[in-house]
C-alpha cells in the first residue's frame, strides 16, 4: 500500500519539477512513510511519484517500476492478489520480471492485453503507467473504489495532476485550493455527486472506469471509459427457480477465497471485528486459513445503546482470536482527533465513527502491524442496511400481502429507531429525478433531503444566490448510468444507487482507506472482491432480504462460524453515539463550535451566513426531540468538518 502522485504536460517541465513531486509526496506521507521515490522525464512532459509502504517485496519493490526495456513506467498504490499465477504465466510466455512485487505484474499484463489487462487485476488498486512508446498515460481505478485517485486538468488542458489524495494535487503550484460552493452544499447534506471532491476543478476518478490521456495539438486529448460495473441482471434474465444451497455455497466459496488471498502479505495480517456479522465471519474464515490466532481489533463505545464490543468479544473467544479492545470516551471522539480526521478525509462527515476508526488503525499501526481484513461492503452486495430493507418491502415484495409488508416495515422501525433522522427518514420523500430514473426515490437518500432542507437556508446570500438553480438531488441523479437500471429489481436499483454514492464517497473515505492510510495501515475488505460481488449479484432479491431477515444468504453460508445471537441479530448500524447523547460530549462539541463555527470564523469561509449559523446552533441546543437531534447533529458535524477543511486547505 502507497501512495502515487504526480503529472503530465504537453509541455516541457520546469527545473524544479524534482522539488514539486517531493512536495505531493510529502503532503500523503502518511499513505507511504518507508521511502520517495519518482521518475522524471521532463522532455516528454512526465513526473511520477510514489510514497511506499512494504507490505511485499521488501528489498526490492521501490515504485516506480519500469519494464526491463524502460518502455514503460507504473506506480500503484494497492495490491494484485492474483499475482504469483500472471507472473508465472508470463515468464512462461518470455517476459521477464526486475522485482517479486505483485505491483510488476501491471505492466506484463499491459504489454500483453493492452487496455484489457485491467480486466485480469482482482485486488484493490489505483494505477498511473505510462508507455512511452505511444507517449500515453493511463490511470486508473479499482472496480469499487478502495483506492482513492484525485486528478486536475488545467484550464488551457495542457496539463493533469494526480495524487492518491487531493491534498497532493493542491500541493502543485498550477492547483488552487478553493472550497467549491456546489461541493460545500454536498457536503452539508452528507451525500456527494460521484466524482466530486470539496475542491474547485479537483476531481475523482470513478470506480471501475480508467482515463487515457494522449497528447494532440498542444493539448491533452482526455477520454474516460468504464471497464467494469456492479451489473445486476434484469428480472427477465434471472431463472424462475434457484436452489437456495447452490447459492450459500458459491457464496461461501467465493468470500473464502477473497479473504484467503487477502491474508497473503510479507508482514502480520490482523482483523477489525465489530459486532456485526460482516467482521465476525472473517474472522471466523480467516481463523480457519491461519495457522496462528489471529490478532483482532475492537472499538468499544461508552454508551451501552452503540456499544457492540460484548458480541466482539464473544466472537473473538469462540474462535481463540487475540483481541485488542479501544474504549473511546467524549475526549477522543473529540478535539484534535476530530480535526486530524476531516484533513486525512478531505469531506465532511454525520458521525465521529470516522474519528474511532482512525484511531483504531492508530492501535493497530502501534502494535506492530500494518495490514488488516475488514468487513466493508457485505451490506452493499447483501442487502444489509435498513434503507436497502425499507425500498424491499415498500417497492419489491408487491406479491405479499399488505398487512405482512406493514408487519416487516413495523419491525424495521421499531429497531431502527435510534437512528432515524441520519439512517432512516422518519417520512417518505420524493424526487422528480430519482423517481424517472429508478420508478421511486431510493430510501437511503431520503434522510440526507432532508438534512438539505436545513442546510441550504444556512447558505451566504451571495452563495445562495449562485446556487439558486442547483438542484444537488437532481445533479446527483445525473450521474446514476441509468442502463444499469432498467428491468432490474427494485432491491437491486437500490443497491446499486446505494454503491455508486455513498460507498465510495462515505464508507470508502472516513470509514476506510482514508482513516487506515492515515496511520500508514492497509486494509482489504474481501466483500468488495469482484469475484464474490459477481456470484452476488445473482442472488435473488428473495434470498438477500428473506422475509424481515437481511443479509440471508450470508448468514446461512457462515453460520457454522458465528454465535447464535449473531446469527439471529438483525443489522445493527455501526456509529459513534452523537454529541447530543451525553454533557461530556455536549462539551467537547462546544470547544469545536467555538474555534471553529464562531461568527467571524464562518464569515471568513464565506460560504455560509454566520447570522443563520448561530441561530442554529442555538436551535439545536434548545432542541429535545430525539430525531431532530440526530439530524442536527449530522448537519452540525458538516458545519464543523467544512470549516476545518476551510482552515486547514484554504486559509
Amino acid at each position: 500500500m502507497c501512495g502515487i502522485a504526480g503529472f503530465f504536460s504537453t509541455k516541457p517541465l520546469p527545473d524544479n519539477t524534482s522539488e514539486i513531486v517531493d512536495a505531493q509526496l510529502e503532503s500523503i506521507r502518511h499513505r507511504g512513510p518507508d521511502s520517495f521515490n519518482a521518475h522524471l522525464d521532463c522532455e516528454r512532459g512526465l513526473a511520477l511519484g510514489h510514497s511506499r509502504l512494504i507490505i511485499n517485496d521488501f528489498e526490492h519493490g521501490a515504485q516506480p517500476l519500469a519494464t526491463p526495456d524502460k518502455s514503460h513506467y507504473l506506480t500503484v498504490n494497492g495490491e494484485f492478489y492474483n499475482f504469483k499465477r500472471h507472473r508465472s504465466n508470463l515468464m512462461a510466455e518470455g517476459q521477464r520480471f526486475l522485482t517479486k512485487s505483485d505491483s510488476e505484474i501491471a505492466l506484463g499484463l499491459y504489454r500483453k492485453f493492452g487496455i484489457d489487462f485491467l480486466q485480469e487485476l482482482r485486488g484493490e488498486f489505483a494505477i498511473v503507467l505510462y508507455d512511452q512508446e505511444k507517449d500515453e498515460l493511463l490511470l486508473a481505478r479499482d472496480r469499487f473504489g478502495v483506492r482513492p485517485l484525485f486528478y486536475y486538468v488545467s484550464s488551457n488542458k495542457d496539463t493533469l495532476v494526480w495524487g492518491s489524495e487531493a491534498k497532493a494535487v493542491l500541493a502543485h503550484p498550477e492547483v488552487e485550493a478553493r472550497l467549491d460552493p456546489k461541493a460545500a452544499l454536498h457536503q452539508l447534506m452528507q451525500t456527494i455527486v460521484p466524482g466530486m471532491s470539496a475542491f474547485t476543478g479537483v476531481h475523482s476518478l470513478s470506480p471501475g472506469h480508467f482515463l487515457r490521456i494522449r497528447k494532440r495539438n498542444g493539448s491533452l486529448d482526455i477520454t474516460e471509459e468504464r471497464y467494469w460495473d456492479f451489473d445486476f441482471p434484469t428480472e427477465e434474465e434471472r431463472p424462475k427457480e434457484v436452489n437456495e444451497q447452490e447459492q450459500v455455497e458459491r457464496i461461501r466459496e467465493e468470500l473464502i477465497d477473497a479473504i484467503v488471498i487477502r491474508l497473503e502479505a510479507d508482514v502480520p495480517v490482523g482483523c477489525y471485528l465489530s459486532g456485526g456479522i460482516d467482521s465476525c465471519c472473517i474472522l471466523g474464515l480467516a481463523s480457519g486459513a491461519m495457522q496462528s490466532p489471529v490478532k483482532a481489533y475492537t472499538i468499544s463505545f461508552d454508551d451501552d445503546q452503540y456499544d457492540e464490543a460484548p458480541i466482539a468479544q464473544e466472537m473473538a473467544e469462540s474462535m481463540g482470536a487475540e483481541q485488542n479492545v479501544i474504549n473511546l470516551k467524549a475526549e477522543d471522539l473529540y478535539g484534535q482527533n476530530f480535526i486530524d480526521t476531516v484533513w486525512h478525509a478531505e469531506r465532511t462527515f454525520y458521525n465521529t465513527l470516522g474519528v474511532a476508526k482512525n484511531l483504531m488503525s492508530k492501535k493497530v499501526q502501534e502494535s506492530g502491524y500494518r495490514c488488516v481484513v475488514t468487513g466493508e461492503g457485505a451490506d452493499e452486495l447483501f442487502a444489509g442496511y435498513p434503507a436497502l430493507k425499507r425500498d424491499m418491502f415498500l417497492h419489491g415484495i408487491s406479491h405479499e400481502p399488505a398487512s405482512v409488508r406493514a408487519e416487516y416495515q413495523q419491525a424495521l422501525e421499531k429497531t431502527n429507531s435510534l437512528f432515524k433522522g441520519a439512517i432512516l427518514s422518519e417520512n417518505e420523500r420524493i424526487h422528480p429525478a430519482w423517481m424517472s430514473l429508478c420508478g421511486f426515490t431510493p430510501s437511503w437518500l431520503q434522510p440526507w433531503m432532508d438534512t438539505l432542507d436545513l442546510a441550504r437556508p444556512l447558505l451566504h446570500d451571495d452563495v445562495a444566490h449562485e446556487l439558486r438553480d442547483y438542484d444537488p438531488i437532481a445533479a446527483i441523479a445525473d450521474r446514476i448510468d441509468g442502463s444499469m437500471l432498467e428491468g432490474r429489481h427494485p432491491l437491486d436499483i437500490a443497491q446499486y444507487t446505494w454503491s455508486k454514492c455513498q460507498l465510495e464517497g462515505q464508507i470508502l473515505n472516513w470509514g476506510g482507506d482514508r482513516v487506515d492510510m492515515a496511520n500508514s495501515m492497509e486494509s482489504r475488505p474481501p466483500f468488495l472482491d469482484h469475484h464474490l460481488a459477481e456470484a452476488a449479484v445473482h442472488v435473488p432479491p428473495s434470498l438477500r432480504i428473506k422475509g424481515n431477515t437481511e443479509k440471508h444468504i450470508l448468514r446461512e453460508a457462515v453460520k457454522g462460524v458465528l454465535p447464535e445471537v449473531l446469527y439471529k441479530r438483525e443489522k445493527f448500524a455501526f456509529m459513534a453515539p452523537p454529541a447530543h447523547t451525553d454533557e461530556a460530549k455536549k462539551a467537547k462539541v462546544g470547544e469545536l463550535i467555538s474555534s471553529f463555527l464562531n461568527e467571524d470564523t464562518v464569515r471568513d469561509a464565506g460560504l455560509l451566513s454566520p447570522e443563520r449559523v448561530t441561530q442554529f446552533l442555538n436551535d439545536y441546543r434548545a432542541d429535545t426531540d430525539p430525531t431532530s437531534l440526530v439530524r442536527k447533529d449530522a448537519l452540525l458535524n458538516h458545519l464543523l468538518c467544512l470549516h476545518i477543511l476551510h482552515h486547514q486547505f484554504v486559509a
